[in-house]
C-alpha cells in the first residue's frame, strides 16, 4: 500500500517538473555570468570610503538603527560610565580559580567561582544521565 502511495506521489512529481508547475526558481532579471573566473579584477581592488576621516573620527558609523535617526557622536571618555572600561578585561578561569583559596579570592572572583563550579558540576551530571 505505502509502495503504490510512493510510486503515485514520484509520478504526480515528475509530471508537475515536466510542465514548469511548481519546484522552478525563478532568478532576477538582468543577471549575466561573470567572466574570468572566480575573483576578477574587481574583487581585487582596494574599496574606497565615500565618508570623510573628520567623519568616522567624529561618529559611530553604522550604529544607527532608527529610520529617522543619525548615527551617535563619540563623546569624550570622562562622559562614559566607569563600569565600560572594564567589560573587556581577562577574567580568571575556573581551573585559575580552583589553583587559588578559596578565603583568599576577592568577592566577584569568589562569585564567579561558585558560578562557574556549578555549571561544571551541571554539565558532568547531565552527561552522565545521557550516557545511561
Amino acid at each position: 500500500m505505502a509502495l503504490n502511495n510512493i510510486r503515485s506521489l514520484k509520478t504526480v512529481l515528475h509530471s508537475t517538473e515536466l510542465l514548469g508547475i511548481g519546484g522552478a526558481r525563478a532568478f532576477s532579471a538582468g543577471g549575466k555570468a561573470k567572466k574570468g573566473g572566480k575573483g576578477g579584477a574587481a574583487a581585487d581592488a582596494p574599496k574606497t570610503s565615500t565618508l570623510s576621516k573628520e567623519v568616522k573620527s567624529t561618529t559611530v558609523v553604522g550604529a544607527n538603527i532608527l529610520k529617522d535617526g543619525s548615527d551617535p557622536k563619540i563623546l569624550a571618555d570622562s562622559e562614559y560610565p566607569d563600569w565600560l572600561w572594564h567589560i573587556l578585561d581577562k577574567r580568571p578561569a575556573l581551573s585559575e580559580l580552583q589553583r587559588k583559596e578559596a578565603e583568599a579570592l576577592p568577592f566577584e572572583d569568589l562569585k564567579r567561582f561558585v558560578k562557574l563550579d556549578s555549571r561544571a558540576r551541571i554539565k558532568d551530571s547531565n552527561s552522565v544521565r545521557a550516557k545511561n
